[in-house]
């Protein structure tokens, strides 16, 4: 769960310890921010942020007035503008978007820089599930299962993904985002045992620019159900040696 603070008294945040979208290009429809401060944070912080152009100067208005907190006050997320980000609406006729196609766009606290981003075409198209890469694991080892994502999703959302027996219950284990948030990796508190797993992921789960899974941000509100979850099987081998003995041992 996210905190939600409107604009408070300031306070001087903690270094930042990782901004995301972490890599070096994001689409002209990007939706979200998050900061992870290396303490906890108290006292307004969007005030401070910023948002400048390739040619030195500070865009205007790009943030919805609100800041999401993570509950450990470690994490702030900020929205860029609904209204300017999804096309049709009047603040985006009005001001324009708030990225441009082939500009750069650094973000900055206290006229700070914290990361430079090169801006990419939108990107209206929500994570493809499909079209994932899911490296295979050995059995009797804790190696990570690294699935290669089709694109970025957003950088809160390690845990919208989740790895599920044949019976269904769920393995414990830590996952993590890394490679611009394309690269999912799980290992798990236990062994891999031989047999058929499934990747379950929340129907919920977005990229950066809010597009859900099999879904678009720009879809009118009740226009499309909402997603389903979505799920990959996948097997773990038991290793050749062990195959080998089970077949002797066979009468």
């Amino acid at each position: 769960m996210l905190a939600a603070v409107l604009y408070g008294v300031h306070a001087q945040p903690a270094p930042v310890h990782q901004v995301r979208p972490s890599a070096d290009h994001v689409p002209a429809n990007l939706l979200r921010i998050s900061l992870e401060f290396a303490a906890p944070v108290e006292g307004g912080v969007l005030s401070r942020l910023a948002l400048i152009d390739g040619g030195g100067s500070v865009i205007e208005g790009p943030f919805l007035p609100q800041e999401l907190w993570s509950p450990d006050g470690r994490v702030l997320t900020v929205l860029l503008h609904p209204g300017r980000v999804k096309s049709g609406l009047r603040a985006h006729e009005a001001l324009g978007p708030i990225l441009r196609t082939g500009h750069t766009v650094t973000l900055t606290l206290d006229s700070h820089p914290l990361h430079r981003w090169r801006i990419d075409a939108a990107d209206t198209v929500g994570p493809v599930v499909r079209a994932w890469r899911v490296a295979p694991v050995g059995a009797g080892t804790r190696h990570a299962l690294v699935v290669m994502l089709d694109g970025a999703i957003d950088g809160r959302d390690a845990d919208f993904i989740a790895v599920a027996d044949a019976d269904g219950r769920r393995l414990r284990g830590q996952a993590a985002l890394g490679i611009g948030e394309t690269r999912w990796a799980f290992t798990p508190a236990q062994p891999w045992r031989p047999g058929r797993y499934r990747l379950v992921v929340r129907g919920l789960m977005e990229d950066a620019a809010g597009n859900r899974v099999n879904g678009h941000f720009e879809t009118a509100p009740g226009g499309v159900p909402a997603a389903a979850d979505q799920v990959r099987s996948f097997i773990v081998e038991a290793p050749a040696g062990a195959a080998a003995r089970r077949r002797r041992q066979d009468p």
